[in-house]
């Protein structure tokens, strides 16, 4: 018998849910919690306030063990971003020291403070060291994490809902849980039902008061990270504003030259009988 293209498209969107629900279930990971953050929706917009606030966490707590490799220190400048003074990037990045890229007169190779045309300075030289330092475990790299991690499970949520990496980033710092009865402690690694596989090398980064804001916020854990996470799209998605402005500012001007067309229609047209 013959089938229908409807039916086999409602047969192929149900078999490929029930695959990505068949996958869900034998991770058994979380969903991501669902948490609103000031940049969500189609006028939503990065809070400077809170991208300071989350470079604070990443370099008082995070820069430890996870680089920041494809964010240079004057990135931090960017208006639509952090929105740091040149004079406070030129001392954030002075803190650190680098390789020069071309060596001095002896032909030898020198350290020197970083300057804010450099990458943010990673806390090992290669993954070896990371290696070594870590237990084996390379920590990953944070400068793309909330689009390399996904924090919604099943289709449809994900084309609704986009993959949710910001929400799977403040989920995981969170999420940390007592081991449950039936599980065995396993050395070197910590139990977080939204990490795949709930097993994750790294302890627990984040506890009340481990920082010091700045600004005055009250340092909780919530808040720290609701602030890394925000940092972490922002790193990912530094054009993200710019972008929302534009598609506005275009759908304006659509909307405008769409009404013109149809008032043009009715002036050429309205003594032609159709």
């Amino acid at each position: 018998m013959k089938q229908s293209p409807f039916k086999a498209l409602v047969l192929g969107i149900g078999l490929l849910t029930g695959m990505v629900g068949i996958v869900q279930a034998a991770e058994g990971t979380k969903p991501a919690k669902d948490i609103e953050f000031s940049f969500d929706g189609a006028f939503g917009r990065y809070d400077q306030a809170q991208l300071k606030r989350g470079w604070q966490i990443y370099s008082e707590v995070c820069s430890a063990c996870h680089s920041l490799k494809f964010v240079s220190y004057r990135n931090l400048v960017d208006e639509f971003g952090p929105g740091f003074s040149e004079a406070e990037v030129k001392a954030i990045a002075a803190e650190q020291e680098v390789t020069n890229e071309d060596p001095n007169s002896d032909g030898e190779y020198f350290q020197r403070p970083a300057i804010a045309s450099d990458r943010v300075v990673s806390p090992f030289p290669n993954n070896e060291a990371a290696a070594v330092a870590n237990g084996g475990a390379v920590p990953p790299d944070l400068s793309l994490m909330t689009k390399a991690r996904k924090g919604w499970h099943g289709t449809f949520n994900i084309l609704i809902n986009g993959f949710g990496g910001t929400d799977y980033v403040y989920s995981l710092l969170t999420g940390y849980e007592e081991l449950p009865a039936h599980e065995e402690a396993k050395e070197g690694l910590s139990y977080n039902p939204y990490f795949p596989g709930h097993w994750i090398a790294m302890a627990p980064p984040l506890s009340d008061d481990a920082v010091e804001y700045k600004d005055g916020t009250k340092a909780t854990t919530d808040q720290m990270a609701r602030d890394v996470a925000a940092f972490l799209t922002w790193t990912a998605e530094p054009h993200m504003t710019r972008h929302k402005i534009f598609g506005i500012k275009a759908m304006i001007l659509l909307s405008i030259l769409a009404l013109l067309t149809y008032m043009s229609y009715l002036v050429v047209w309205r003594k032609v009988k159709h």
